[in-house]
């Protein structure tokens, strides 16, 4: 079981679209079993909340419904029980060096870098660019699926297939 945790600022923008969105690219390819995803924020400012508004809405015209993610704080306990914690920029670093300056940071990467890209994946907050930012989630998790064991034995046509999202 591969475990994986998306990380942005707030937990109510970035990382939940990079949870679902990478939930259903694996229940396309058949292997969700083969995995616990999920995502976080490393500010409390949002604890609690659900998506923000133009997430819901974007990730409903997708069909995937995202109306019972709320968001969380990471913990160490998720630090050291994911494989992976795919974060959106470089301030999200920042952030887990303050919360936890005694944590070994190994598993933690940018999602970016799954694709060979060392940008960050603008935050829509200020952007206003959801789209955008959904586009760039999407290359990483395609970068992601690439990497992983459990997806190995998908061709690369499987993989695209996979994170084809396109508004219904």
């Amino acid at each position: 079981m591969t475990k994986i945790q998306f990380l942005c600022h707030g937990n109510i923008c970035r990382s939940p679209m990079a949870e679902f969105l990478m939930k259903e690219a694996v229940k396309r390819l058949g292997c969700a079993d083969s995995f616990e995803i999920g995502s976080c924020a490393g500010s409390t400012e949002e604890l609690g909340n659900p998506p923000y508004p133009p997430v819901r809405a974007l990730m409903k015209s997708l069909g995937i419904d995202v109306s019972a993610h709320r968001a969380r704080l990471i913990t160490a306990a998720d630090l050291r029980e994911n494989d992976q914690i795919l974060i959106m920029d470089r301030e999200n670093l920042w952030l887990l060096k303050d919360l936890f300056p005694h944590e070994p940071l190994n598993n933690v990467r940018p999602l970016l870098s799954c694709c060979g890209d060392n940008a960050d994946i603008a935050d829509p907050w200020y952007t206003r660019d959801f789209r955008a930012a959904m586009d760039d989630i999407i290359r990483g998790i395609r970068g992601l699926l690439g990497e992983l064991p459990e997806t190995a034995g998908f061709s690369a046509a499987d993989l695209d297939k996979a994170v084809a999202f396109k508004p219904r």
